[in-house]
């Protein structure tokens, strides 16, 4: 077993809930990609994908993505499956994806709950793609259109796919649950697959993209490398058609503020969607899995994830 360094996590815009006591990643699963051919609206892209270590004393195997240009999911398997699925979508402040040990860890976890677990590496909307903003957002619905795709050879239900995201992964997640409409061209069979989760789950996530509570990092890369970007704030889109959504922030998380959870729980409570939020005193931005895993699953397991 391994602990994971809370100051590593908040060092580059932080990621996956993972600064508690986390069973052994086990080797990297099936890996999954998500474009037939190259990711769509990559003409001006020039950047390089590359990985690297996520701090310079740190593991050999805990690394972050820069620049994604081959977007893919990695699925862990579950022993004992519960008939669901769950895609984790890692943070990074939209500068970086932070998966590594950590998210491989921790969708051992999650994998040893009973669902299969499918992690999600999403192109950056600063690296000059089309869609800019969009892009992250084109990844997770091609992905969760994937998932679904795939349901009856993996033996799980097509209707209960869940998302779990964390930091600006919360963002992406937030997107993902709230937006309707297809934010890409259909490629393939798969994108036929409808859109929509079962639940979504937001851990510590940016929501707002404007005001004194938004994330800098993020705001810069969302918003003012995009100038002409829509409102692309997580709570723009939420309606009656979100799914039911659960929260997670630590009330002194320097990072992200909680405001950013507040705003989304206020969108979803407008809306009236079943919403649950936890407000933890201590934890600052990266919680610890043995704060929220259990909250998460019992609430997960009631409205049918």
């Amino acid at each position: 077993m391994s602990l994971i360094d809370r100051r590593t996590l908040i060092g580059g815009g932080v990621t996956l809930g993972v600064a508690a006591r986390l069973p052994a990643a086990q080797s990297p699963g099936e890996t999954i990609a998500l474009w037939p051919n190259q990711a769509p609206g990559g003409e001006g892209v020039t950047v390089t994908q590359r990985e690297i270590p996520r701090s310079a004393d740190g593991p050999a195997d805990d690394t972050a993505f820069l620049h994604v240009t081959r977007p893919q999911l990695t699925l862990a398997r579950p022993a004992k499956p519960n008939g669901a699925a769950l895609m984790l979508i890692p943070g990074g402040g939209y500068i970086r994806v932070a998966i590594g040990r950590g998210g491989r860890a921790l969708a051992q976890h999650f994998a040893d709950a009973g669902f299969h677990t499918y992690t999600l590496l999403y192109r950056l909307p600063g690296d000059g793609w089309a869609a800019g903003p969009n892009a992250p957002l084109q990844d997770a619905q091609r992905a969760l259109r994937l998932i679904r795709a795939r349901a009856r050879r993996e033996g799980y239900d097509p209707a209960r796919i869940g998302a779990l995201g964390f930091s600006a992964g919360g963002h992406v997640a937030a997107r993902l649950a709230t937006v309707e409409t297809s934010a890409y061209a259909a490629q393939d069979s798969a994108d036929a697959m409808p859109l929509g989760l079962k639940a979504a789950g937001l851990l510590y996530p940016v929501i707002l993209t404007d005001g004194p509570h938004a994330h800098g990092t993020s705001r810069r890369e969302l918003i003012d490398k995009n100038p002409a970007a829509e409102n692309v704030a997580g709570n723009a889109a939420v309606s009656r058609n979100t799914p039911p959504t659960f929260l997670a922030h630590a009330l002194d998380d320097r990072v992200v503020p909680p405001e950013n959870s507040l705003a989304m729980l206020g969108a979803l409570r407008a809306a009236k969607v079943p919403a649950e939020c936890h407000l933890f005193e201590k934890g600052d931005h990266g919680l610890g899995l043995e704060s929220w895993s259990d909250l998460f699953l019992g609430w997960a397991r009631r409205h049918g994830l």
